[in-house]
């Protein structure tokens, strides 16, 4: 190797070493893997050949099957009876330097994009269609094929992440290989594996394949697309996509993790716990120094007991936007400086935990309030087990995607494709929360009936005692176009998410014209008696999340104190006497919420925040204590 080149490719594996070794690409390949990408060399069709297996009509076979039927039967997802194999007379030695391969993709989207871009870039919905076997030949692109490419494509979609940029470029990206990748079919003894590279010198991402053993001239190439597991209840939960069955004779009931589960979450969050502190006493006409990050506060914490230092050590009040991780250190330094967060409180706000302790209310079915919750890294085979039972009773099985700990509705996703959801796991932490299809809408004018969700402010004062109030003002958002059960991709239909989505009309109904409205809608539903089942249900999650000792639940912490927002749906739930009632919908606890709109409308917000968590003095504010 000259001289220059052992400097591109020192370069190159300082860059791109750590994801190769974290894909374990050995490290004897990667001189040539560089070589490769820097010359855009795709040398796969020098070694490797696509072939089409033709299958006989059953009659004509009777009972026999060729080695070749054999092989296909066992190659999952093959109704395209494609498969490719080694080609070259001499095969492919594992030890050759050379043994590794590019594959291209030929379509690289995020989900939310994935409709548009087969609508509207030339040639994308024929190629798609061509590659999947989906009959297509027109010149307009048409709905009916589009559609079924975005129900197929689970089974050839891959997935990477980037690891840096703003919240919404890390969102996953979804891609398909080119033809020669799409057509290597799967084994669960693989001669080869695959990896996503993302090349930064081209911003370009490729796949690489590499040989896992010796291999013949006419071989087969395969992969394991359930690459790396090892459990077999669910190596068979994964390959579902591919290979069909009736899951599992598994119990779908899923009741709380066990208590390292907690334990393990805690060590990865880094949060240390405080030591046993007393309550504080503070003098009745102390000003308290507040330190904070958060510009919200700098401009409408007025209060005159309250004010602001630049000086963290000096402060009483440490109110600040970042999770705070060592209350050990400030337990044991400083017990008497308040805290605007709980240790463990993430057992409310990231969506996984919250799922975990609402199990704790309500029995094997859970909560009512609470959506059909599974965690897809750690239940999908209940989860499974729970949409095939639903299929066959009959019943709707809708469902939305979530990230565990995404706001702002990113990477959220609703569907009734179980393949979908299957390959969902593959990319960030996702729950599967049965989706909201028979939610109570509302009907606005010029537009017709939407969903619409609200969002309370609740202020935890303390643990034990459990002193939970609720902001006396809540907000609504509203869809941008009437609701039905279609078109599950199209955003201002079902979602209420809209301040973010740039391009996208805002609809804003303030709490107090709100009422009436909702009531001369329903008036058989006086919004007192709604909220009254609402304030029930934020007592019980709030009981539930508190009820066992830390890291189980929301450590008991005397100078601790927090703000959080609740986002809430109603759905119609009938009892079965026939008339119905309207339940609410828990569907996340967000920390540090976005209270712009509060301060806008209400100049006291900040001020009746602080008075009732730091000075306990909530009589005077807007506020209401629920428990």
């Amino acid at each position: 190797m000259a001289a220059g080149e052992g400097d591109a490719y020192r370069a190159f594996a300082a860059l791109h070493g750590p994801a190769l070794s974290a894909s374990a690409v050995p490290p004897r390949y990667w001189p040539s893997l560089c070589r490769k990408l820097e010359n855009e060399v795709f040398d796969a069709g020098e070694y490797f050949g696509i072939m089409q297996v033709e299958e006989a009509d059953e009659e004509e076979r009777g009972n026999e099957e060729t080695e070749e039927e054999l092989k296909k039967k066992s190659n999952p997802g093959s109704k395209l009876c494609y498969k490719v194999i080694v080609t070259n007379e001499n095969g492919l030695h594992v030890s050759s330097c050379d043994s590794i391969f590019l594959i291209d993709h030929a379509w690289t989207y995020r989900v939310e994009h994935a409709r548009q871009q087969l609508m509207q870039v030339p040639g994308l919905l024929h190629r798609m269609a061509n590659l999947m076997g989906i009959d297509f030949h027109g010149e307009v692109p048409d709905e009916a094929v589009v559609n079924q490419v975005l129900e197929e494509m689970w089974r050839y979609n891959q997935t990477y992440q980037l690891s840096c940029g703003t919240a919404e470029e890390k969102v996953p990206v979804w891609y398909i290989m080119d033809e020669f990748g799409s057509r290597i079919q799967h084994s669960d003894e693989p001669t080869f594996a695959t990896a996503p590279l993302f090349y930064m010198p081209q911003q370009i991402a490729y796949t690489v394949l590499w040989p896992l053993r010796d291999l013949e001239n006419g071989e087969e190439v395969t992969r394991d697309f359930a690459y790396g597991e090892t459990d077999c209840l669910l190596r068979k939960c994964r390959l579902l996509p591919w290979q069909s069955s009736e899951v599992l004779n598994i119990n779908c009931f899923v009741t709380e993790p066990p208590d390292d589960h907690y334990q393990a979450i805690l060590t990865e969050n880094r949060e240390k716990l405080p030591t046993s502190i007393k309550p504080p006493i503070y003098e009745k006409n102390k000003i308290f120094k507040v330190y904070t990050d958060l510009q919200q506060v700098h401009q409408n914490l007025t209060h005159p007991c309250f004010e602001f230092t630049d000086l963290e050590q000096e402060a009483d009040i440490l109110y600040n936007f970042s999770h705070f991780k060592d209350y050990r250190k400030l337990s044991e330094e400083k017990p008497h400086v308040m805290v605007n967060q709980f240790p463990c409180e993430n057992l409310l706000t990231v969506k996984d935990c919250l799922a975990s302790i609402s199990r704790r209310v309500g029995g094997s079915e859970g909560p009512k309030w609470l959506p059909h919750t599974f965690n897809l890294c750690t239940e999908l085979p209940q989860f499974i087990r729970f949409f095939q039972q639903r299929e066959s009773r009959g019943e709707d099985n809708h469902w939305i995607c979530k990230p565990w700990n995404l706001a702002r509705s990113l990477d959220t996703h609703i569907t009734k494709s179980l393949n979908n959801i299957i390959r969902q796991r593959e990319s960030i932490p996702k729950v599967v929360s049965k989706y909201i299809e028979n939610s109570v809408l509302f009907h606005l004018e010029d537009v017709g009936l939407v969903k619409f969700d609200i969002r309370y402010i609740v202020l935890l004062r303390s643990v034990k005692p459990l002193k939970l109030y609720v902001y006396d003002v809540f907000w609504l958002r509203f869809s941008n176009r009437p609701f039905s059960l279609d078109d599950l991709d199209d955003y201002e239909k079902h979602f209420t998410v809209m301040n973010y989505a740039p391009g996208v009309s805002l609809k804003q109904i303030h709490y107090n014209e709100f009422i009436p409205l909702f009531e001369k809608q329903y008036p058989e539903y006086s919004w007192k008696t709604v909220e009254k089942d609402i304030f029930k249900a934020f007592v019980e999650l709030f009981r539930a999340a508190c009820a066992k000792p830390a890291p189980l639940g929301i450590c008991d912490y005397p100078s601790s104190r927090a703000l959080y927002a609740i986002d809430l749906m109603l759905k119609w739930e009938s009892p079965g006497d026939g008339k119905q009632y309207m339940q609410p919908q828990i569907l996340e606890v967000n920390f540090n919420p976005d209270c712009d709109r509060a301060c806008k409308y209400h100049p006291s917000f900040f001020n009746d925040v602080f008075s009732t968590l730091f000075l306990d003095e909530p009589n005077n504010c807007h506020v209401t204590s629920i428990v």
